[in-house]
């Protein structure tokens, strides 16, 4: 097979020749970048997204279940399955963020903490990255304290229910489908027997 020489990153990045801000909110920030390809044509109108710090959590309570979330998502118009996540504020950290969330949305807190992974949710077009973590052993001690806009069903599910609608491919949120295929292809979690759980708020 011949052997390909490949180009540096360098080689390979594009020229920004002027940039237009069009868009500017707190949670979302969209400009007009004209650019310069390698190979030196230009293109006048390419759009780039700038959102914060994304974070999501697959939280496993004391007795081996994992917190998910039922919620409606209006870019789809469905109602969503999904694991814990939200935006970081300024000044935080990804794992205090995380924290943050998951005791406002669920009311869980503590347990063992680790990051398993950070993913670009679409480098072509968005600035901003997704922190994923896992936590271990939570307990519910809080009420959740939701956002303006948030409508959420918490459910505890066991971890084999969990594993058999990702493999049945129930979760459509494509940042929460990456770390949830790492944690169950990198852990062996035993069954736990039951029901879904439905928590009362």
């Amino acid at each position: 097979m011949e052997k390909v020489k490949l180009r540096s990153d360098q080689e390979m990045k594009w020229k920004t020749l002027s940039s237009e801000q069009v868009v500017n909110r707190p949670w979302l920030k969209a400009r007009r970048d004209t650019v310069q390809l390698p190979d030196g044509r230009i293109y006048d109108e390419y759009y780039v997204l700038s959102y914060p710090g994304w974070v999501n959590v697959i939280a496993e309570t004391e007795d081996g279940n994992i917190i998910l979330e039922r919620q409606y998502r209006h870019g789809l118009g469905i109602v969503s399955t999904e694991i814990c996540a939200g935006v970081m504020e300024e000044g935080e950290t990804p794992l205090q963020a995380a924290r943050r969330e998951l005791k406002e949305e669920t009311g869980f807190t503590g347990g063992e903490w680790e990051r398993i992974m950070t993913i670009a949710p679409n480098p072509g077009v968005m600035d901003n990255l997704c922190h994923c973590f896992l936590a271990r052993g939570v307990k519910k001690t809080d009420r959740p304290h939701l956002d303006e806009t948030e409508d959420i069903d918490i459910c505890l599910y066991p971890k084999e229910e969990v594993k058999r609608m990702l493999q049945d491919g129930d979760f459509i949120q494509a940042l929460m489908v990456a770390p949830l295929w790492k944690y169950f292809s990198s852990s062996h979690p035993s069954p736990v027997c039951g029901l879904v759980k439905m928590i009362e708020l």
